[in-house]
């Protein structure tokens, strides 16, 4: 077999495999990228949503056998929302980010290394493949970095030439011999705009993040967000775009081809009292093929309390009064308490003062005495 021809053969066919830039990673251990994970445990900035081996995360062979080569896999996706519905008081929205506009990106990609697999194993029957998109054990961007599809940006996103950071990754171990792509050799340089402009500091250096800091990962948590934090979720709703749209190779990048990943304008511009209420099944409908239902509805529903208190909006009241006076879940009863010492005014006073009088839970009941504390003596 010409491991070469095939390699430029399957690059060719891309296009009609849906497949955006395809790259050829050795399965050598990823040796410096286990160091910097090292660290980055030491530093206690995990997410807590990686794979916590940390030797499955950066050994291809402790995961497939013969593991020969990696195939990595990049799709592009929108950045833009064409005329996007407007956010007025008393009809305020909340914002998915961009990686959540269309289908579920892990079903797109998991389909597409489906057909890159098929299209391999026509051509080498004894070829045996382990596709992962995402919540695999292996870091999608080392893989995509060695691969050539990108360099790894100052902001810890892949960034192409072709389409900036707006892509997603997957990849597929093989025992293929195919011969592996040069490294972009392109990079950040001395750019902090991502740095820069990150609203709570979670960039700490090029390249280093602090996830327990991080917006993007903070609305997927379930529990209390801290004050800090939640003034600066502002209207975010799932995930956080700042040091993506802030990125100078990403001016001007936005892809329309692949219609499953269109947005639905109302989907990922929702307005947010409507979610305050949604149940399991409207939500499982609305969003189950999305990206940002993997947590479930709870910490879209918190995220849009937080927001209606960012915005500030009195309208929002009785919404957020029926939150803290009946929701089941103390996080969100909490949180309501918060949201409405952000809108303050007699009126908020007083349904935080009825509400204090039936709750039970010491942790609502903190929320709320905070609450009252914030505001006295400004009505």
């Amino acid at each position: 077999m010409d491991w070469r021809r095939l390699k430029d053969d399957m690059k060719a066919a891309a296009r009609e495999l849906g497949i955006d830039k395809i790259g050829v990673a050795s399965a050598e251990p990823f040796t410096k990228l286990k160091e910097r994970l090292v660290r980055h445990r030491e530093l206690g900035y995990e997410s807590g949503f990686e794979e916590p081996d940390l030797d499955k995360r950066t050994e291809p062979a402790l995961l497939f056998d013969d593991a020969r080569s990696i195939v990595a896999i990049a799709i592009a996706y929108p950045s833009k929302l064409q005329d996007p519905p407007r956010s007025v008081p008393g009809a305020r929205r909340g914002m998915l980010s961009r990686s959540a506009w269309g289908e579920d990106y892990h079903t797109v990609l998991r389909e597409r290394l489906r057909r890159l697999e098929g299209w391999l194993r026509e051509r080498v029957p004894e070829g045996r493949f382990l596709s992962m998109v995402d919540t695999g054990a292996l870091s999608d961007r080392a893989v995509a970095e060695r691969a050539g599809i990108g360099w790894s940006g100052s902001n810890c996103a892949i960034i192409t030439p072709e389409w900036g950071s707006w892509v997603y990754l997957g990849e597929m171990i093989t025992n293929l011999p195919l011969p592996p792509d040069k490294p972009v050799t392109e990079s950040c340089g001395d750019c902090t705009a991502c740095i820069d402009a990150c609203p709570t500091d979670a960039l700490v250096a090029p390249g280093q993040l602090d996830s327990q800091r991080c917006i993007s990962f903070v609305t997927q948590t379930k529990g209390l967000v801290s004050d800090e934090l939640m003034r600066k979720i502002g209207n975010r709703l799932y995930g956080c775009d700042t040091c993506q749209i802030v990125c100078p190779e990403n001016k001007g990048k936005h892809a329309s081809h692949h219609p499953e990943l269109a947005p639905d304008h109302e989907k990922v511009k929702p307005l947010l009292v409507p979610l305050l209420t949604m149940g399991n099944r409207e939500f499982k409908e609305r969003y189950g093929s999305n990206a940002s239902a993997w947590r479930g509805r709870k910490p879209i529903q918190r995220n849009a309390v937080i927001a209606l208190g960012n915005f500030k909006d009195a309208e929002s009241i009785p919404a957020l009064e029926g939150v803290l006076r009946g929701d089941p879940r103390f996080e969100l009863r909490a949180t309501a308490a918060w949201s409405l010492s952000r809108i303050g005014g007699e009126a908020s006073v007083s349904v935080l003062s009825e509400a204090r009088k039936s709750e039970k839970d010491a942790a609502v009941l903190e929320a709320i005495d905070t609450a009252l504390d914030a505001l006295a003596g400004s009505v």
